[in-house]
C-alpha cells in the first residue's frame, strides 16, 4: 500500500501534460522526487479508503454487499476531510450524490486504489472477488473492473514469490496481451495523458515490468508522462510487493509528510498483515 502513496505524492508534481517532468529534464534520472509541489491526492486518499475498509471486514466471512456500503462509507469519510484533493468530475459527483449508483467508468480512478486488495486477499479467486466488490460500486465498466483486478493480481502473485516472467505471462494471458510489445523510447516520445484503464494500466505494469528496482520503477512510471501520479501510484504498489524493499530516504520522507490519520491506517493495515 506504501508504494502506492508513494507513487502519487512523487507523481503528483508532473501529473498534467504541461508538467511533465519529460518536458524539463533530459533523463529519467534528472528530475527531482521532492519539491515544494509534492502532494496526496485523491489516488492516496481513496487507497486508504479501500484499506481502512478492509480492516473492518472479517474476511473469512465477506458479506460482499456490507462490504461494499462499508468501502462507500469510507470514501465518502476520506473526500469529505480532503474536498480538494483532484477527484475526477464523475467521481466528484458520485461522491457528492446520496444515491451512488455506479456510472460504467472505466477511469484509471478503479486502479490506483486497489493496492490493498492485492496485500490482504489470501488465493487468487479472493483476489477477484475483493476487486470486483470495491471496484464496481463506481467503475462497473468491464475495463475499470478488468483493470483493477489486474493489478491487484499482480500485487498477489509478486508477493507470493512470482517471477515477472510469470507475472507478465499472467497479463498478457488473462489481460493486456501487448504489455510486452511497448517500447520505453517510444513511450516517453509520443504517450499523453490518459485517464482510462485500458490506455494507463498497462503502461503503468510495463515500467514495473521493465524496472530493476523500486527508485527505477517509480522515475520510469513519471518519466513517461501523461497522468504520473496514478500511472507511478500503480507501478509502484506492484513494485513494492515484487521488490520487498523501498529506498529509506523515499519511504521515511513522504511517511513525513502524510496526514496523521492516513498514517494510522497506514501503521494499522501493516500491523494486520503481519499477523
Amino acid at each position: 500500500m506504501l508504494g502506492a502513496l508513494i507513487g502519487d505524492y512523487i507523481g503528483s508534481q508532473y501529473e498534467f501534460n504541461s508538467s511533465n517532468a519529460k518536458n524539463y529534464y533530459k533523463s529519467k534520472e534528472e528530475f527531482p522526487l521532492f519539491t515544494r509541489l509534492n502532494s496526496f491526492t485523491d489516488d492516496s486518499f481513496m487507497t486508504t479508503a479501500v484499506a481502512e475498509s478492509l480492516l473492518n471486514t472479517n474476511l473469512d466471512v465477506v458479506d460482499y454487499d456490507s462490504l461494499k456500503k462499508i468501502v462507500v462509507n469510507s470514501m465518502v469519510k476520506w473526500f469529505r476531510a480532503y474536498p480538494d484533493a483532484g477527484y475526477g468530475g464523475y467521481f466528484f459527483s458520485w461522491l457528492q450524490d446520496n444515491d451512488r449508483k455506479p456510472y460504467g467508468s472505466y477511469g484509471n480512478g478503479a486502479a490506483m486504489r486497489i493496492s490493498p486488495v492485492g496485500w490482504v486477499a489470501r488465493n487468487e479467486e479472493e483476489v477477484k472477488a475483493l476487486s470486483r466488490a470495491v471496484t464496481e460500486i463506481s467503475h462497473n465498466h468491464p475495463e475499470g473492473i478488468k483493470g483493477a483486478e489486474a493489478v491487484a493480481m499482480c500485487i498477489f502473485l509478486a508477493r507470493n514469490g512470482y517471477t515477472k516472467e510469470q507475472i507478465k505471462e499472467r497479463v498478457i494471458k488473462d489481460y493486456y496481451p501487448n504489455v510486452d510489445k511497448y517500447d520505453y523510447k517510444e513511450l516517453v516520445k509520443n504517450y499523453r495523458m490518459d485517464e482510462t484503464c485500458q490506455n494507463s494500466v498497462p503502461q503503468a505494469i510495463y515500467c514495473f515490468l521493465s524496472s530493476n528496482n523500486f527508485e527505477e520503477c517509480l522515475r520510469k512510471s513519471i518519466y513517461i508522462g501523461g497522468d504520473s501520479d496514478t500511472i507511478a501510484a500503480i507501478s509502484c504498489s506492484i513494485a513494492e510487493a515484487f521488490y520487498k524493499e523501498i529506498p529509506a530516504n523515499i519511504a521515511d520522507t513522504v511517511i513525513k509528510m502524510m496526514p496523521k490519520k492516513m498514517y494510522s491506517v497506514l501503521l494499522s493495515f501493516k500491523t494486520e498483515l503481519t499477523k
